[in-house]
């Protein structure tokens, strides 16, 4: 076992930090075609939600709550997706996915339907200052 947390570098990779919550580091991934936040609770050797003590998993809840929050009520979309896989990434992590009914995969699931679409350089400075500040504030209520 691992005594120190560290992000899975496929997660790293593909993703930005956004900010922190409580327990958990907030990912946006690079793709331009879905809001679409990730959360990795901030504990060693973590694979499955049932690895969370009882207080984390409280805690990630939350966080997952207010992350929802903040995408629907930035982006305005028709609804939120909440999927915790690892299938192909091992280590815990919660995708939060906005999405809209004329999104690309819709109605069905976002993973293996095209290829992601990476942030133009402005576009993604924007997306991610707006988050972080809607997600700093949404924080501070937890």
């Amino acid at each position: 076992m691992n005594n120190a947390f560290s992000l899975h570098p496929q997660l790293a990779a593909d993703c930005t930090l956004v900010t922190d919550g409580p327990l958990s580091h907030v990912l946006l991934m690079n793709d331009a075609r879905y809001p679409w936040l990730i959360l990795v609770p901030k504990r060693p050797d973590l694979v499955d939600y049932d690895d969370l003590t009882t207080e984390d998993r409280t805690t990630l809840g939350h966080e997952i709550a207010a992350v929802s929050k903040v995408i629907k009520s930035r982006f305005d979309v028709f609804k939120t997706n909440v999927a915790m896989l690892g299938n192909m990434v091992p280590q815990l992590h919660c995708h939060v996915i906005g999405r809209f009914k004329d999104d690309p995969a819709w109605p069905g699931p976002v993973w293996g339907v095209g290829d992601a679409v990476p942030y133009e350089e402005d576009a993604g400075r924007d997306r991610l200052a707006a988050l972080r500040a809607d997600l700093i504030s949404a924080f501070k209520h937890l």
